[in-house]
């Protein structure tokens, strides 16, 4: 393993590719770890990075493990961490916690963005962004990754905000933070299992190679922080937005009730949906991250020509 940094493993394709000037996929590891259930959570991270290696790039699952910031896990350690039961769910904040304490645990969209830019990534692939979750003018319960984008400079790749958020008010931040939001193909934000939200997206373009140009010209103009990829899931895959709506609610109520604050919000929501929906939110979660994991290589493709 290559060692860059001295609390980063970069596995040894990941790092032949980079050496190489080739294009590199990064992957968030908080949806083995509390995102998906076992095996699901393994088989759908096995076909993302197959779908990201036909696509002509390298896929880099990054976690931490022991302790060490690992950028791309061979196949059996991927499935050793999608069956841990006590795996930390890692941002920003604790990041260095679990490295000092050699923990192991699933990066979020944040952590997985300064994994990846340590390692010289640029292109990350996900399902939907944290942003602020319902209710946040009283409990101020707004995710890292919003900050995280405004400084880290890596294209994050999603299906839009996770609808469970509060998505009028995750944009407005989002502005607020001067992180571009690009709709890919269409005029609407798309909603992680819907492909609209309602909201106009702020901006829109139709290729990877006029969101790797946006990319450059951003850097090239000195402007800090990330470009967020709002990647509609295909039709045929969708739930649409007012069926949604009815489970969020539901499952949100439940959450109340419950007591669930803080980190456990969203896996206790995306749980309980999971439930709610007799198990269709999962089919459309993995379809959602294989469409946007296929979008964000040929956009590392396109950057890597230069």
């Amino acid at each position: 393993m290559s060692t860059p940094h001295p609390h980063v493993d970069i596995d040894a394709p990941v790092a032949e590719a980079l050496a190489a000037g080739r294009p590199v996929v990064a992957l968030e590891s908080t949806i083995l770890t509390h995102g998906m259930p076992w095996p699901q959570n393994d088989e759908m991270a096995a076909s993302v990075e197959a779908i990201i290696t036909a696509e002509g790039c390298v896929p880099a699952t990054i976690a931490i493990v022991d302790g060490r910031i690992r950028v791309g896990l061979p196949p059996e350690e991927r499935a050793r961490l999608a069956q841990t039961t006590d795996a930390r769910k890692v941002s920003r904040a604790d990041l260095g916690y679990a490295v000092a304490q050699g923990l192991t645990g699933g990066t979020t969209v944040a952590a997985t963005m300064i994994g990846a830019a340590l390692a010289g990534i640029e292109v990350f692939a996900t399902g939907g962004i944290g942003g602020v979750h319902e209710g946040a003018e009283s409990t101020f319960d707004e995710s890292a990754d919003l900050t995280e984008l405004a400084q880290t400079p890596v294209v994050v790749v999603s299906a839009g905000p996770k609808a469970i958020l509060d998505i009028p008010k995750t944009l407005e931040r989002l502005e607020t933070l001067g992180v571009p939001v690009v709709a890919y193909g269409v005029s609407e934000l798309p909603a992680f299992w819907s492909r609209s939200s309602g909201l106009d997206a702020p901006l829109s373009l139709d290729g990877a190679d006029d969101i790797a140009r946006f990319h450059r010209v951003r850097a090239e103009l000195g402007l800090q922080g990330g470009l967020l990829v709002a990647n509609p899931v295909p039709a045929e895959d969708e739930i649409t937005a007012d069926v949604m709506a009815q489970h969020i609610a539901r499952a949100q109520a439940d959450a109340v009730d419950l007591g669930v604050t803080g980190k456990n919000v969203t896996p206790y929501l995306l749980g309980r949906i999971l439930e709610l929906t007799d198990g269709a939110s999962l089919v459309t979660n993995i379809a959602l991250v294989e469409n946007n994991a296929r979008i964000a290589a040929r956009i590392a493709v396109a950057l890597a020509k230069g």
